[in-house]
């Protein structure tokens, strides 16, 4: 039995789909959430600002005695290397949207045409594109880039008939279409707000919500290292850099609950202390 939480970050509030399943899934567990508001989006910045903002988190949450963390965001996700993870937080597993992604993907193709939807700064890595081709060298892969996303769903434009947001959409997701996908990763975790929008305008395929994914390899990650509480109700504490008010506004999209009690804020300049 082990009762240290598990850390959550993200660069805003997509990481809260990954609490969602994580809530449902492991309701024994402690969370701690991290989202880095005041400076998101990540996904349009270069790599060196994305592994120093994502290592200040790391040792954030190092500090806070996690005992796993969830890297809940596609940007960090494939900017920051698994080796610099370890080095910030020695001896603390991570788990990472990519694998369990590609995963989820592989086993639903039937076509082997796969895509990736995802920020710029995740697409242009071409991690998830590498990562298909190690275990499905004949896989065609397409990688879309959407950069209004994220602002879209982190200023609550998701309801199904937005059209601003459905416009945004039909312009990256055609040449999904065009391409021929049977499956699609979203690769960024705040489009699962965007499920049932994409669900209706891409009618029979299969679309993965990494978020879900990670909170699963979480799980079985946890049973393998014996590391799970086995608590019957955990809580979760959020951190953001930004305001409490904002946060807890569109977490409430997310998580379909009023969690300003649980929100902490933590000033950008303090990261440096851990």
């Amino acid at each position: 039995m082990d009762k240290r939480p598990i850390g959550v970050f993200d660069s805003g509030v997509g990481g809260l789909t990954a609490v969602l399943e994580l809530h449902k899934i492991l309701p024994g567990e402690d969370i701690i959430y991290f989202g880095d508001t005041a400076r998101v989006p990540y996904g349009t910045r270069s790599r060196e600002t994305v592994c120093k903002y994502a290592t200040q988190i790391v040792h954030f949450l190092a500090s806070q005695k996690v005992k796993a963390m969830v890297v809940a965001c596609g940007t960090i996700s494939t900017n920051l290397s698994g080796a610099e993870i370890t080095s910030a937080a020695p001896n603390i597993p991570h788990i990472t949207l990519v694998d369990p992604s590609v995963q989820a993907a592989l086993a639903a193709t039937r076509t082997g045409r796969i895509g990736v939807m995802a920020t710029p700064a995740t697409i242009r890595t071409n991690t998830f594109n590498n990562c298909i081709a190690k275990s499905m060298p004949q896989a065609e892969v397409l990688g879309v880039a959407c950069p209004l996303l994220v602002p879209l769903v982190e200023n609550g434009m998701t309801n199904f008939e937005n059209q601003i947001t459905r416009l945004t959409l039909e312009m990256y997701l055609q040449p999904l279409r065009d391409f021929g996908v049977d499956t699609l990763i979203l690769g960024c975790t705040h489009y699962p707000l965007l499920l049932n929008i994409v669900g209706d305008m891409m009618p029979g395929v299969t679309l993965i919500d990494s978020g879900a994914c990670a909170a699963r390899a979480t799980k079985q990650a946890l049973e393998q290292g014996n590391l799970l509480s086995k608590n019957q109700t955990g809580s979760t504490i959020y951190y953001m850099t930004d305001t409490i008010n904002n946060f807890a506004s569109v977490a409430k999209k997310f998580l379909f609950e009023d969690i300003e009690d649980q929100c902490h804020h933590i000033l950008i300049e303090e990261l440096d202390n851990f």
